[in-house]
């Protein structure tokens, strides 16, 4: 009786360990299925005029579909985390003659940063860009640099291909990596509008023919779009517009104005940026919309956590949020996730 005793509770024993094992196991398994990524987030108000709340250390959730994911910091970029590499990218078809008093005001901006962060300035022309300065802690190398756009138009004209030409060249680092674009958004390279005059015979009662004109195609948003975005979002660049008018026909169209404008603000939302217009006409000034840029810069955050990766290396869908009173967080919508091993 005392051997059945004995040996029922060593199979007890066995089986806790066992249970105990494979719970372990799992929890490691669990634990080796995540890579660590990181993203640069901006604590926003909901009104200009409200105090940004600091965000503590466990403020923030993310979530990969439905999984809530691990957040294993937040850290503020300032003091010694406030690196930042700011790239200005100006088109060259910008061609409002008061352009001139707005640069000046981007002018002041650049001298205005702060010693942690460097400035490049370039422009847009021919589906690239036309580096007028590289990155440089000297601000006012990099103002100097600030030109009059040609105002004129190029063989290859396309905001987005330049912006793809700049995020591809960007050696990777770990600060904050954003961009500046100030353009009309218009993309003239692949404007693919047919205005056929050809005449297509209908029928009409009686018999006769009534020769009408056939249907022309309407522009839509630039197919270059999409691809713009998840370049920066994958090399995590944070692009930010501001609206100017740019030159020729297409730039005198309110309709083009439209869909240029949807492009890149389309591209600043998905990656976390700001948009900056009044509508299709040029500011007087690009100091309000600077102010809230430098406000923009000055209340941002690293966010480490562990994502769930796929074969592959690939952008996922995430999502930030926070219950923090009064904060309207900016992030981009997808993340780079390297492949699981």
């Amino acid at each position: 009786m005392k051997t059945y005793k004995v040996v029922l509770g060593l199979l007890c024993t066995f089986c806790v360990l066992g249970i105990g094992a494979r719970v372990l196991h799992s929890q490691e398994k669990a634990a080796a299925s995540t890579v660590q990524v990181h993203m640069v987030i901006t604590d926003q108000s909901f009104s200009d005029n409200s105090e940004i709340p600091v965000l503590p250390p466990n403020a923030v959730q993310v979530k990969q579909g439905k999984s809530v994911l691990k957040v294993d910091q937040l850290i503020r970029a300032q003091g010694d985390n406030a690196a930042l590499q700011l790239f200005i990218l100006i088109d060259d078809t910008c061609n409002d003659p008061a352009i001139g008093n707005n640069l000046n005001d981007l002018r002041d901006f650049i001298n205005a940063q702060p010693a942690s962060t460097v400035v490049g300035v370039a422009y847009m022309s021919n589906a690239t860009i036309q580096i007028t300065q590289n990155f440089t802690a000297d601000h006012a190398l990099a103002a100097k640099a600030v030109r009059l756009p040609r105002g004129n138009l190029s063989a290859m004209d396309s905001p987005y291909l330049s912006l793809i030409s700049l995020v591809k060249g960007w050696p990777q680092q770990k600060v904050r990596r954003e961009v500046l674009m100030i353009t009309d958004g218009i993309d003239r390279l692949r404007d693919e509008r047919r205005s056929s005059s050809s005449q297509i015979p209908s029928r009409v009662p009686g018999g006769m023919s009534n020769p009408s004109r056939s249907p022309s195609t309407m522009s839509t948003i630039s197919p270059d779009v999409d691809t713009a975005s998840r370049n920066s979002q994958r090399y995590g660049v944070i692009v930010h517009s501001i609206y100017a008018t740019g030159a020729g026909r297409l730039g005198r169209n309110a309709w083009e104005a439209q869909l240029g404008q949807s492009g890149v603000a389309k591209i600043a939302d998905e990656t976390g940026g700001e948009y900056f217009a009044l509508g299709t006409q040029n500011a007087v000034s690009f100091k309000p919309y600077l102010d809230r840029l430098q406000k923009i810069f000055d209340n941002q955050y690293y966010l480490v956590f562990q994502a769930v990766p796929r074969k592959k290396d690939d952008l996922q869908r995430v999502s930030v949020s926070t219950e923090v009173p009064n904060v309207d967080l900016a992030a981009a919508d997808n993340v780079w996730v390297p492949a699981g091993k």
